[in-house]
């Protein structure tokens, strides 16, 4: 599966675009990141994440809080993973949309994750968008570094 990390600045002033998702066969959505970062529309941009901020240290409990389209929600939800260095899940939750989520306007989220503290230093957040399909055109998900 191909990765996408965006720096601090990046991730906080132009938010986390659906060009800087890959699916799970690895396939990116849309444009590269590199150019995404210049050529965006509003209407691309899926989900903005307020906190955590990318390398950010984090502890649990850790809450994870943003905005997302409505269309990144399956009734109300997205799952929310939290991976250790090696890529083993240490803690999964569902981030809860705050307000009325059948739109395709942003719509806040909220998720907290509760977790032991791996051994690896560093560990990434996986922020899925909801897929009940299982297609994989319909699958998009965001990476964000984060250590411990």
């Amino acid at each position: 599966m191909r990765t996408t990390f965006l720096s601090t600045s990046a991730l906080l002033s132009l938010a986390l675009l659906t060009a800087c998702t890959t699916s799970p066969d690895g396939q990116q959505n849309s444009s590269s990141a590199s150019s995404a970062q210049t050529s965006v529309s509003d209407s691309q941009v899926m989900i903005q994440i307020s906190a955590p901020h990318a390398n950010a240290t984090v502890t649990s409990p850790l809450t994870v809080t943003g905005q997302a389209r409505g269309n990144w929600y399956f009734e109300a939800s997205f799952p929310v993973r939290l991976l250790d260095g090696n890529g083993n899940e240490i803690a999964i939750t569902p981030a809860q949309a705050q307000s009325d989520w059948m739109t395709e306007d942003f719509v806040p989220f909220v998720a907290t994750l509760n977790f032991t503290t791996p051994a690896t230093p560093t560990g990434t957040l996986v922020l899925e968008k909801d897929n009940p399909s299982g297609l994989s055109e319909n699958a998009a998900e965001v990476r964000i570094p984060v250590a411990f």
